[in-house]
């Protein structure tokens, strides 16, 4: 079940070890397997040239799209300066796999299942309190992304002394950024004269909506448009340890599982609830954004709002050109700069 390549140093804990003593110089580490967290087996990765580095704490978006297939090429370099956490959330890539059928929820089954923010949010806080423990820390970096960038501010702020900093990318705020991506999709549906995507997005209105399947019409044209002004992103190839079938199906059912959560049957999802804008802008530690300027699905605009309302001990927006809502090579390498930048040297203070 668990699966290590480590120093003689770390072979001493096993990854569910409820205490560890720091870590000797000059350690690596690559481990990964299930932990128990909050009562079910979720999957985390730990990945390092050296162990005495601080740890980086990814929460995947989607939700329901861990990034652990494809860290190795995603962020593989940063591994001579962090720690790299992988985790896949409750609901989510091989957690799901693990605890739920890999297959579509009956009714019944799918409302009996729990997935929240709440209980993701308590989640992620164990993990890094497992991370705390496996690695002998005082606290971690945390990162989050997408819809994991919603979560991640949550942990921060219950939680606020488990971590150095908060870095959110391609930063969710609520459903304020669906009504602003609405409002530019039409507007540059009308500048490139895109009669079939216009009929679309008039058809859907503008948010909240009740349909879950208006989230992803969108998004498809989103994608789209970004991809004229944006540079390509990565081939997104599994990993060799993540190609079998049966990573391919737990990570496509807790995909549509953890979707449907988010936006639910009735305008009911995570998503709809969520309001950053008024009740998440008071931080007891560092805040840094990182934002694509071309992003449609969480728009700068929002996020430029939101960040204007926030008071932290330090806080800072990055904006990328020719970088959208999804990874490419200029998101990234502005998220690995600003973390070894500026970051970094908070640690040393």
């Amino acid at each position: 079940m668990i699966r290590r390549l480590l120093t003689a140093a770390l072979l001493l804990a096993p990854l569910l070890s409820p205490a560890v003593q720091p870590p000797a110089p000059e350690c690596t580490v690559r481990e990964q397997g299930f932990v128990e967290i909050n009562g079910i087996p979720q999957w985390l990765t730990i990945t390092g040239q050296d162990c005495r580095n601080p740890v980086l704490l990814f929460v995947h978006g989607g939700p329901g799209n861990p990034n652990t297939p494809f860290a190795d090429s995603l962020f593989g370099a940063w591994a001579k300066n962090f720690t790299l956490a992988q985790w896949d959330q409750r609901g989510a890539g091989r957690t799901y796999g693990k605890n739920l059928p890999v297959r579509e929820l009956e009714p019944d089954e799918f409302t009996r299942t729990p997935l929240t923010l709440d209980l993701l949010a308590a989640d992620g806080i164990a993990v890094a309190e497992h991370l705390q423990r496996r690695l002998g820390l005082r606290k971690v970096i945390l990162l989050g992304s997408s819809w994991g960038s919603a979560l991640a501010v949550e942990m921060a702020h219950r939680r606020p002394g488990l971590f150095h900093a908060y870095v959110g990318v391609s930063q969710l705020v609520g459903p304020a950024d669906l009504i602003a991506s609405h409002a530019l999709a039409l507007q540059r549906a009308r500048e490139l004269g895109d009669q079939p995507a216009l009929a679309t997005l008039q058809a859907l209105g503008s948010p909240p909506w009740t349909d879950p399947r208006s989230f992803g019409k969108l998004r498809r044209i989103l994608r789209g448009y970004e991809a004229q002004r944006t540079e390509p992103g990565p081939s997104w190839k599994p990993a060799a340890d993540y190609a079998a079938p049966q990573d391919a199906a737990a990570y496509e059912a807790g995909e549509a599982f953890s979707f449907l959560k988010f936006v639910g049957f009735n305008g009911d999802g995570m998503l709809w609830r969520l309001n950053l804008l008024d009740e998440r802008t008071q931080f007891q530690l560092p805040v840094f954004l990182v934002q694509g300027e071309e992003d449609l699905l969480t728009p700068p605009d929002t996020t430029r709002a939101w960040f204007d309302r926030l008071t932290a001990p330090r806080k800072q927006l990055v904006t990328v050109p020719r970088a959208g809502h999804d990874p490419n090579g200029p998101l990234l390498d502005a998220q690995f700069k600003l973390l070894t930048d500026e970051v970094l040297p908070l640690l040393a203070r």
